[in-house]
Parts: C-alpha cells; structure tokens; sequence
C-alpha cells in the first residue's frame, strides 16, 4: 500500500503535467515489455529498413529491461501531449492550377522533441521541488531505447490499434508519448487490456502501400511516413506512385480511424502546447515553389520544425514525387529545373523519373538533353528508364 503522501505527490504531478500541456498521464512499472519479442520478431524480419539503430545490441538490451537505462528505476511516469488533427481528407485531389503536397499533421509546428523535452524537464524540476532533493531519472520523447506503446498501454493511456498507434478512447491517437523513469515508489496504474478495434480494418483497407500487417505492426519498407523521413536514398520506383501527395509523413491510417473520426473530433479539449499550431505554408506546400528551395531557403523555413530531418535532399525528392503523380503538365517546368540544375542527385534522380511518369514533348526532351550533360550514374540510370517509358507510350 503506497501511503497518502504517495498518493498526494501523484496527484500534484498529474496536476503540474496538464499545466503544462500533457492531456494523459499513467503511471506502470519497470518490467520487461510484454511485446517485447513482437519487436524482436519484426527486427528479425528486417521490417525496420535502413533504421540499424533499433537493432544494436545495446538497444535491444535496454528495450527488454527498462533498468538497463536507470538501474534505480522504481516506476515509469508515461504522458501524451496532443496536437491538432489532420484536417485534409485522405482523398483530397491536388489542385490544377497550384499542386500542392501534405504534410502529416503532428510535423506542421515546432519539432517536438525540443518542445517536449523542455517540458519534461520542468515536470522533472517540480517533482524535485516537492521532494526537496533531486532523485535519480531519465525522460525521453520518441529519442530513448524503450518500447514506448508497450509502456503506454501498460500505464492505462490506450491500446494498440490495428494501425499500431497507440490509441485513447476519448482523444483518438493525435499526441506524442513521453516517459520519465522515476527512481521514485509512485502507485501504477491500471493496464488498458481492452481491443477496441473490434473488426474494424480501415486502416488496413486505407493505406496505399499496404504497410500494416496483420499482427499490428508495418513493414518501414513500404511505410510513406518511412520512406519520406528515415528512408535516406532513392524511393523504391513501385511504391513512388503510391506515395501521393505526401512530402513529409502520412496520416492515413489516423484519418480513416473510426476512433478520431466520432470521438476525439468531438473532444472539447484544447491541444495544450501551443508550439504544435500550424505554421504558415508547412501543412499543403506548393510543390512548384517547394522544389526551387535552396539550402538556406530550406534551413529558414523549416527552422526548429520536425520537416528538417528529411534534410533538403530528401524532402526535395519527395516533393519531385509527388509532382509526378499529378495528373497536369504544371509541374513540368519546375522538374526541368531541377533535374538539370539541383545540386544534389538524389532530386534530379527522382525528377527524372517524375517527369518520365508525367510524360510530354517538354519531359521528353528535357530528359534526352540531360542525358548529354549528366555525369552521375544513377540519375542517368533513372533518365534512360524515363524516356523508354515516353518513349513507348508515343508507339
């Protein structure tokens, strides 16, 4: 039995936690993960892609034993801090005149990591400052080598959906997790052991590259989000017609749940942290002018946003994507640009390939002229596999 001053610092500590923008806290334990071969076996698989640091031995060792981080852990404080749901359809036609891309909503403010962090560190301080010393403790948010939904679920914020998001039955899944290992007694709460799911498979139904696995994880390989972030070269040519509109992220599998769609619409709760409010030109970017930014351009604009991870070399690449899947010329003009100017040859690879998936006299010859000029092997690779694309379409 935890005793009454326990109890009282738990309730000052959810208190200070909404204050400061979480919506959800649970308290669990340290123990093993339960879905902790789950992972192994997703590992093992290789469905994880290019993303090696989840595979190390010292990562995994840590994953399976929370006090491999914090051998004085004694509990694990888990929190969700909300941020604004995606407010385009899954659907949505790009526009003729402007063609714009999606940018997936949780990336459309401040980068979260440093928002939440400064966060966690005052929940840290105020805990510090009811205790009258500091005391042992590790935060992370989406940085640290735990199995984050596992804990989550075990903490009482939700289940883990079909589309393996962590979802809660009164705000959807729209909110980042975070963690602070206490080398404190705090009472853990109850697990969520309800499915709410049920039968429903939307989300598996809704995703373009069919990523979500019967067994509630995805493979990264096919993954949009993946291949328009971790991903770090060329997208793989089946999957870029699939890729849509996206330019950093997907929210597919969020838009079509049932979960955000009846319930967490309808919440009257604000999102508590103000720094994840839509910034001017990052939710629909217009392709054209996005594929024109220079680094400084790229570095000013997405300056302390989540979007520089993809780094200009990557997001580029993913813009001259989606420009190739608008079904009108308007791109043309700008994947010329690019394709014969970019510094960089992961751009004017993929544009080449746009502009090969557009088609037109203007793609065709822009094509076999930067094929006289073009050293990197790659890029003319992809040129050559463009005009015997246009090439048989005009038989």
């Amino acid at each position: 039995m935890f005793s009454e001053q326990t109890a009282g610092l738990r309730r000052a500590i959810e208190d200070q936690a909404r204050r400061l923008g979480f919506d959800l806290l649970g308290v669990t334990t340290p123990d093993p993960p339960r879905h902790f071969n789950v992972f192994k076996d997703w590992l093992s698989a290789g469905r994880h892609g290019e993303m090696g640091y989840l595979a190390t031995e010292s990562s995994l060792a840590r994953r399976a034993d929370p006090s491999q981080i914090l051998p004085e852990c004694r509990s694990i404080l888990v929190l969700g801090g909300r941020y604004s749901p995606s407010v385009f359809p899954a659907g949505a036609n790009l526009g003729e005149t402007a063609p714009t891309g999606k940018v997936a909503a949780y990336a459309w403010g401040a980068d979260y990591h440093r928002v939440l962090a400064e966060c966690l560190k005052g929940l840290v301080a105020y805990i510090e400052a009811q205790l009258g010393a500091p005391f042992p403790n590790r935060w992370y948010t989406d940085t640290g080598p735990l199995l984050e939904r596992d804990l989550a679920q075990r903490a009482g914020l939700g289940w883990i959906g079909k589309n393996t998001c962590l979802i809660n039955p009164r705000l959807g899944s729209y909110f980042f997790l975070a963690e602070i290992l206490l080398g404190l007694d705090l009472p853990a709460d109850p697990p969520f052991i309800l499915d709410r799911c049920g039968a429903c498979i939307r989300c598996l139904q809704a995703c373009p590259t069919g990523c979500i696995l019967p067994d509630r994880t995805i493979d990264a390989r096919r993954c949009i989000s993946y291949l328009t972030i971790e991903l770090k070269g060329s997208i793989p040519p089946e999957l870029r017609p699939l890729v849509g509109e996206w330019v950093f992220g997907c929210d597919i599998c969020q838009q079509v749940c049932p979960w955000n769609i009846r319930f967490a619409a309808l919440s009257s709760l604000p999102v508590g942290l103000s720094e994840f409010s839509a910034r001017p030109g990052v939710p629909r970017p217009v392709l054209a002018q996005e594929l024109g930014l220079s680094a400084d351009q790229f570095n000013a604009k997405f300056k302390d946003s989540p979007v520089k991870r993809a780094h200009r070399a990557g997001y580029l690449r993913n813009v001259a994507v989606a420009l190739g899947g608008v079904d009108s010329p308007v791109g043309v003009p700008a994947l010329v640009r690019a394709l014969t100017g970019d510094p960089a040859a992961l751009v004017r690879s993929h544009a080449a390939w746009a502009l090969g998936y557009l088609g037109g006299r203007a793609a065709l010859q822009a094509l076999t002229a930067a094929a006289l000029t073009e050293r990197d092997g790659e890029v003319l690779a992809e040129i050559g596999i463009a005009q015997a694309r246009l090439r048989s379409a005009t038989r």
